[in-house]
């Protein structure tokens, strides 16, 4: 799946020069956690999070009062607590590489770009759904985990068998295996019964079943 199908596009976005207060009133009227932070040209320069916000605000241990605090953060602009060496990704690039660039940085989320023009965000809660319409969780059916010998044609066996009971595969998730001759394989079907299933599987002799259950 490319990025841009799943992305928010034309996210909300500040200039540098607007204050950390009314960077914070803006989450939280937006409902977002980050904001990309755009200068007079509309070039990408910077990000600031919900967590970055948190760290410019003063220690609890503090003696200023609320209003005291709230005037300090409304002449603290968001440029000198943003984050200027920002990481960001393609819109034709693969969710697969923006989550692993987001586990290998730990970083929450991506602005995507077209050339200089940044045209979305892609967050942890994108990623997250992603891996729920890959498992097709909100499908009712049967699910099971196999463990499959790495040989042509095994899976193509098994969706025939399947197939010829009136089930259909709503899902498949392939991993690695415990070994390298196998691998593992997460299937949501559908329109047939988990005991017709393990009654395929008994069939296959180098499939071994690790998991089943209706869902």
């Amino acid at each position: 799946m490319i990025i841009s199908r799943i992305m928010t596009k034309n996210p909300v976005f500040v200039h540098p020069d607007i204050s950390v207060h009314d960077a914070w009133s803006l989450m939280d009227k937006e409902k977002i956690g980050r904001l990309p932070v755009l200068d007079k040209q509309h070039r990408l320069t910077g990000i600031v999070t919900r967590k970055d916000l948190l760290k410019a605000g003063p220690s609890p241990a503090t003696s200023l009062d609320i209003y005291e605090i709230s005037y300090l953060l409304s002449k603290l602009k968001v440029e000198k607590i943003m984050v200027r060496q920002v990481i960001t990704v393609e819109e034709n690039e693969v969710v697969e590489e923006a989550a692993r660039i987001m586990g290998d940085k730990d970083i929450s989320c991506l602005p995507v770009m077209r050339g200089p023009l940044l045209v979305g965000i892609i967050t942890g809660t994108d990623l997250l759904q992603v891996f729920i319409h890959a498992f097709g969780a909100r499908h009712p059916g049967v699910r099971i985990t196999l463990s499959m010998r790495e040989r042509p044609g095994q899976l193509a066996k098994l969706a025939t068998a399947i197939a010829e009971k009136g089930g259909n595969i709503v899902s498949f998730v392939s991993a690695e295996g415990d070994t390298l001759a196998c691998r593992r394989g997460t299937y949501k079907i559908s329109g047939i019964s988990s005991q017709d299933i393990e009654a395929i599987i008994q069939t296959m002799p180098e499939t071994e079943l690790e998991d089943i259950r209706e869902r």
